[in-house]
Order: structure tokens, then C-alpha cells, then sequence
């Protein structure tokens, strides 16, 4: 038997959002993750960039729902592989999938649902399963990024140039993202006894 499907918070703010609605955040949220590409800090040691992309992509997740989040990535990839200037420095490109970061790219639906997923079953309302929820979206992203990054660095490198350098900051957002969800919940006294 699966579990009752909880609000999001996208679901909080639109109760009766039709498709429309439904493509406008669909839309909205793969333009958010091509802004928050370009928040980029180059690595001299490491061809992946610190960027505001993955937290863009697990906050979809959290916002939108699992289904609304998978797609709001697929378009997002969809964006940047027909040559619209999405990905990190405004590069586009099928070739970008080829290349060190493609693991990362690929990554994003499957981490933005999976964090929706979770946010869908109530676990943003509380800080404990907010962070994990964010933790288990980030570990998928670094799963497939190293993978992918494997192809171009030798095994003794891979954790210095494609993971390390980006934990302080995903715990940080995560935990950002830990305390501001259950509070909103709390503002909203919307909480539909999921969590």
C-alpha cells in the first residue's frame, strides 16, 4: 500500500492549480536552475565548478513534488541540449553530457523527484527528514557525478576534484533548506497531518 500523497509547498501556495498553472512551474523551475548555473566558481584543480545549480534542483524537488520536479529537469536538460545558454557559464550542448560534468547533469531529474518524492510523503516538515531528504538528493547528484567524472580523472583524484570541495557547502544548504521548510509549514498552520 503506498502512502498519501502530502502537500508541497508549491501545492500550498496554488490549491487548485490546473495545467496551465502546472506548466508555469515546470517552466519557472528550470529557468531557476539555469540562474542559479551561472552562480559559478571555477576550481583551479577540478573541471566541476561550485554552482547554485544543485541546490536549485533539490529545492524543485522539495517545492514542486516529485512529477512536477522530474519534468522541470528534463526540460531543463532538454534547454541547454538544444544550444540555449543554461548550463554553467552559459554553455549549451549535447556535447556538455559528454563531458567531466555530464554525471551532474544527468543526475538532476532523478534527485529533484527524489527529494519531491519525499517532500510528498511530509519529511520537509520537520528538520530532521528535511536535511536527510536534501542529503539523500545531493548523495544521487554525487553518485552519477563521479561516475561520469571517473571517465576524465584518475581514480586517486576523483574525490579531491569531484566531491570534497562541495560538501561544506551542500550541508549548509541543506541545512538552510532544514530550517526554512518545516518553518514555513509551521507560518502556513496549513500542515495536512502527513508529517
Amino acid at each position: 500500500m503506498s502512502a498519501a500523497r502530502a502537500l508541497t509547498l508549491a501545492d500550498l501556495a496554488l490549491p487548485r492549480a490546473g495545467a496551465i498553472s502546472n506548466l508555469g512551474l515546470v517552466v519557472g523551475a528550470s529557468l531557476v536552475t539555469a540562474a542559479a548555473a551561472q552562480i559559478a566558481i571555477p576550481l583551479p584543480w577540478s573541471p566541476v565548478p561550485i554552482t547554485g545549480q544543485t541546490f536549485a534542483v533539490l529545492l524543485c524537488g522539495a517545492v514542486l513534488g516529485a512529477r512536477r520536479a522530474l519534468l522541470a529537469q528534463l526540460l531543463y536538460l532538454a534547454e541547454g541540449a538544444v544550444g540555449l545558454p543554461v548550463f554553467a557559464g552559459l554553455s549549451a550542448g549535447v556535447a556538455t553530457f559528454a563531458g567531466p560534468t555530464g554525471g551532474y547533469l544527468a543526475a538532476f531529474p532523478l534527485a529533484a523527484w527524489a527529494t519531491g518524492a519525499l517532500a510528498e510523503r511530509g519529511l520537509d516538515r520537520r528538520f530532521g527528514t528535511m536535511l536527510g531528504a536534501m542529503l539523500i538528493g545531493s548523495a544521487l547528484i554525487f553518485a552519477f557525478g563521479l561516475a561520469g567524472l571517473s571517465r576524465f580523472l584518475p581514480a586517486s583524484d576523483l574525490l579531491r576534484a569531484g566531491l570534497l570541495p562541495f560538501i561544506p557547502g551542500d550541508l549548509v544548504k541543506s541545512v538552510l533548506a532544514a530550517l526554512a521548510f518545516p518553518a514555513v509549514w509551521r507560518w502556513s498552520r496549513r500542515d495536512d497531518g502527513a508529517a
